[in-house]
């Protein structure tokens, strides 16, 4: 297997030869990620030659309707999907509520969702609020000490008035990979649907929503280095039965039924340009040829491989400091995701964040919208020190993390 090429993925992304950005390292990724060239590129052409409602017959009108048409039609790839099984949304978070608004029209009063106190309240809050329709929310709680998932635990919870199951694929806090493949076996034999938030696993790792058996699949693009546009996938027989959110002449298009509002026209076509990325990785270090799914899983491989390098230095750091780990201590990229969050004995999480900007690098604290597990783990207010990398960080950018958390720990 070849080495990812590192200076040829830093070169696609201008934000490294920002005057601003270029003079920090950036270890805040699970925040939002940097973007590269081929999206910027598609926004800006967008923003000067076709800001106009498309679709129309008119040159800039047509031209924007094709941009958008490419990015539809391109997108579904990072999900191994049909394009009509894909809804494009503000965000995560709204495409979730908008989700569970076109459910409830599927359960009878008395029926059971389960959902984890380990996600990002995105994917908990808007199921959760479904108890005020009469639905039972039965929680899936996770070790106080690790803050991980058992999947024995939700073979407890499954009855047969259980008709669905939300769970985080890896954790914005504990990063640890859950086993989706298993849980949607589960889910299923008790006749229950799976809903998935790949928020921080897919910036780290292809999906392949076949393999994984799941129902419904989220993740934000602007963490994937796009646009911040909400992804979703929904099995199609599903989405047939769903409740239309959409306009009522839309609702025999399936990638209408769960948009109430308009797209953002320009950020749908710029989503195009993260698969182009993809491509670009693809074509420069000549990896095999497939289906636009294998292209871009093989692409994730080198990004893996590279993010499990620079990881491996600072997690072994942090297993030996004077620190609580959130989620496994494992290095091992298959097992969790390269976003570490870590509350510190000597020092406030603020100081030690606050320290690292002094030495030139973003990291984040607090929780991260995860309150429930910062919550169920005993974490107080002030949270949690997160470094979250991606496969653009460097091994000499991680050097310089543990020397700096190695003046303030």
């Amino acid at each position: 297997m070849v080495d990812l090429d590192i200076d040829f993925v830093r070169a696609q992304f201008p934000a490294f030869r920002h005057p601003l950005s270029a003079e920090w390292i950036h270890l805040e990724n699970a925040g939002g990620s940097y973007v590269p060239a081929q999206v910027i590129d598609i926004l800006h052409e967008f923003y000067i030659s076709s800001k106009v409602q498309p679709y129309g017959p008119a040159g800039p009108a047509k031209a924007a309707g094709e941009a958008m048409d490419r990015g539809i039609e391109l997108v579904p790839a990072t999900f191994n999907c049909g394009s009509d099984e894909l809804s494009l949304g503000p965000s995560t978070s709204q495409n979730t509520y908008v989700a569970a608004n076109a459910l409830r029209a599927l359960m009878n009063n008395g029926d059971h969702v389960v959902v984890t106190d380990q996600d990002h309240e995105a994917n908990i809050g808007a199921w959760r609020r479904l108890s005020e329709t009469g639905i039972f929310i039965d929680e899936w709680k996770v070790d106080p000490e690790t803050g991980l998932l058992s999947v024995d635990d939700l073979e407890e919870l499954l009855t047969e008035r259980t008709k669905l199951v939300c769970v985080t694929h890896a954790s914005n806090l504990a990063a640890t990979v859950n086993p989706i493949a298993a849980i949607a076996k589960l889910a299923h034999a008790a006749g229950a649907l799976l809903a998935v938030d790949g928020v921080s696993y897919a910036p780290h790792s292809s999906i392949d929503v076949k393999t994984l058996d799941c129902d419904i699949y989220m993740y934000s693009m602007y963490k994937t280095f796009g646009p911040h546009v909400g992804a979703m996938f929904v099995r199609g027989e599903l989405l047939d039965q769903l409740a239309n959110q959409g306009h009522y002449f839309n609702s025999a298009d399936r990638t209408k039924r769960l948009t109430p509002a308009g797209p953002n026209h320009a950020e749908v076509a710029a989503a195009a340009g993260v698969v182009d990325y993809y491509d670009a990785i693809h074509t420069h270090h000549g990896l095999a040829a497939g289906s636009p799914n294998e292209r871009i899983a093989a692409v994730f491989e080198l990004f893996g491989a590279q993010e499990a390098t620079v990881m491996a230095p600072l997690m072994n750091y942090l297993n030996q400091a004077d620190v609580r780990l959130v989620g496994s201590p494992s290095v091992d990229h298959n097992v969790r995701a390269p976003t570490i969050a870590f509350v510190p004995d000597g020092a406030t999480p603020e100081t030690v964040v606050g320290h690292l900007a002094t030495r030139g690098i973003g990291v984040g604290h607090g929780d991260f919208y995860a309150k429930r597990l910062v919550d169920a783990m005993g974490i107080g207010a002030a949270g949690v020190v997160r470094v979250s990398m991606v496969h653009y960080n460097t091994a000499t950018e991680i050097e310089r993390c543990i020397e700096a958390l190695a003046e303030v720990l």
